[in-house]
């Protein structure tokens, strides 16, 4: 029997990595503006964004298991509504505190929490909801994509945008966005009824958890390790264009968001029709990553080269918007499929974490090194690219390669 998804349901569903993104993307822009109006430095500004990050890194696991064993919509309500108070402490410590730091810091690790656990369980909730029908999990699942990094295209610009009125409220904006994607899960997402499974043993989920490592490890490493890369790349190229545009461009304000927004329109407009062609074929996954790695080694050695002409690093950011738009959804689809229903959400939520850890740590690196070393990391980062490149090539085998047939 075909299990049906509304188009309500589809929105509510890409609601919530839309919010998620907007929460930490839309602050990129304003962080020059949150080092003069609070007194940071540009590290301590990136903390902004790390502290997000960071929360969520060690948390997405236990949201993975708790989704498992309890539900996904259970998880994912409370996880927005932290989001949602996150937003309004960051948001009012701006406001009316005299060394706000302190209390931006305690709002964004609430709102990493929230986004522990809420963005990694829609992978896996996808997979619920289409069951078996790898060709419709992986159009969904491009669809959740996109709507992740269409909320890149529009962090900018709307960051920018609010920060002209007032400078804190983006993060009061966080709060607003998170409510109606509350609204939206609450009544919209109805998840399969089906035989509930036992609860599992946390003793029992980490031997499972073991288990699928030892078997999958192979191929489950490397896909982590993508997802990180990507996200890093991603995030350090952001951080430094933000602070390029204003430092060495004079471009601030609205103006730099619909900048910042070109490589990032990209970037979707890619991940939008990788995850209509991809198919649930694990042998054109593994190209579309072979080929994307190839072109983000190409070019992100070059973004330091070209900072200083706007045309050129806009090109050659585009480039790289186009290969990271290309992985993610693949990433997203070769990770679920690949999966058990039973284990979706903890081995989802494990990738989850890696691509967090590439968002945290990308910005303070990127504010450590550009100074003095903006040209090696960048040739740095595209060698490690090469390296990835190599690990697909021999170790990201899907089911349709070890058996001789597209996975089931």
């Amino acid at each position: 029997m075909e299990n049906k998804v509304s188009r309500w349901c589809l929105i509510s569903m890409a609601s919530i990595p839309l919010v998620m993104t907007l929460g930490n993307s839309m602050l990129i822009p304003v962080l020059p503006i949150f080092e003069e109006k609070v007194g940071i430095s540009p590290f301590q500004s990136s903390i902004i964004i790390t502290s997000y990050s960071v929360a969520a890194i060690f948390l997405i696991p236990v949201a993975g298991y708790l989704s498992d064993r309890f539900g996904r919509k259970i998880i994912i309500l409370p996880s927005l509504f932290l989001a949602l108070v996150g937003g309004i402490i960051a948001g009012f410590a701006s406001w009316k505190g005299s060394d706000p730091f302190f209390w931006i810091i305690i709002g964004r690790i609430l709102q990493g929490i929230g986004a522990a656990g809420a963005t990694p369980i829609i992978l896996p909730l996808v997979g619920d909801l289409y069951k078996d029908d790898d060709t419709k999990t992986s159009a969904c699942l491009g669809i959740i994509e996109t709507s992740n990094t269409f909320g890149k295209v529009l962090s900018p610009i709307l960051g920018s945008l609010f920060a002209v009125f007032l400078w804190f409220l983006p993060f009061f904006s966080i709060s607003f966005f998170s409510l109606i994607s509350i609204i939206l899960v609450f009544f919209f997402i109805k998840v399969p009824k089906g035989e509930k499974a036992e609860p599992q043993p946390l003793k029992q989920f980490i031997h499972k958890t073991k288990e699928i490592f030892g078997k999958e490890g192979k191929w489950l490493y490397p896909t982590f390790l993508l997802g990180a890369y990507a996200m890093l790349v991603l995030f350090a190229v952001l951080f430094f264009m933000s602070d390029m545009l204003e430092k060495v461009h004079d471009i601030k304000g609205v103006k730099k968001g619909f900048i910042l927004a070109i490589p990032l329109f990209t970037l979707c407009v890619a991940s939008f029709i990788t995850g209509k062609k991809i198919k649930g074929d694990t042998k054109v996954m593994k190209w579309v990553l072979s080929i994307s790695l190839s072109m983000i080694a190409a070019s992100v050695c070059f973004v330091g080269f070209v900072s200083d002409r706007l045309v050129l690093l806009l090109v050659v950011t585009s480039v790289l918007g186009i290969a990271i738009g290309s992985m993610l959804p693949t990433l997203d689809a070769l990770i679920t499929e690949g999966i058990e229903k039973e284990e979706r959400g903890t081995i989802t939520s494990f990738y989850s974490s890696s691509r967090f850890i590439g968002v945290a740590a990308g910005p303070p690196l990127m504010s450590l090194l550009m100074k003095n070393y903006l040209n090696v990391s960048y040739i740095v980062s595209g060698a490690i690219g090469v390296v990835l490149l190599l690990l697909v090539l021999f170790l990201v085998k899907g089911k349709s390669e070890e058996e001789g047939s597209q996975p089931a």
